[in-house]
């Protein structure tokens, strides 16, 4: 499983013109599943990012985790995280899970997230979607669970 998380001062997310989500201080995730991700994988990515200190205390360094900081999580799925671009000119997305295993693993990360200690909004799964933000710094970091093995 894979998160880009960027720190936002505002984020939302619209289809076909109408906002499904919306988040002002927090971090904006986009999450994408792997064929072998299961909710260990989410369990682990979802700890670190409510844990990971990308934002500034009051000397200015990145110091505090998001709950610290008073923020939210924008969660938007994105299987295209898993495009393989080593061959030819069009990504593959063979590694990516099907929709129906994406989406019990999205559904898991957001239900997971909801039970944590901010407030949590999302885009639409496999919708096309348009994603607004305001990169806070910037600061944009990129987590795989593969790491953690």
């Amino acid at each position: 499983m894979r998160v880009v998380l960027q720190r936002v001062s505002e984020a939302h997310v619209t289809v076909n013109e109408s906002t499904v989500g919306a988040i002002r201080k927090g971090l904006l995730l986009l999450l994408g599943m792997g064929k072998s991700d299961s909710v260990a994988d989410a369990d682990y990515l979802l700890e670190k990012t409510l844990g990971l200190r990308v934002f500034p205390d009051t000397a200015g360094k990145m110091n505090l985790n998001v709950q610290e900081a008073g923020g939210a999580l924008l969660i938007v799925s994105q299987f295209t995280l898993y495009g393989d671009c080593r061959r030819g000119r069009r990504p593959s997305f063979d590694e990516a899970a099907p929709p129906e295993q994406a989406q019990a693993l999205y559904n898991y990360f957001v239900e997971s997230a909801r039970r944590g200690p901010v407030p949590v909004e999302t885009g639409v799964f496999q919708t096309t979607m348009e994603v607004h933000l305001v990169n806070d710094g910037p600061v944009t970091i990129w987590l795989d669970s593969a790491n953690r093995r």
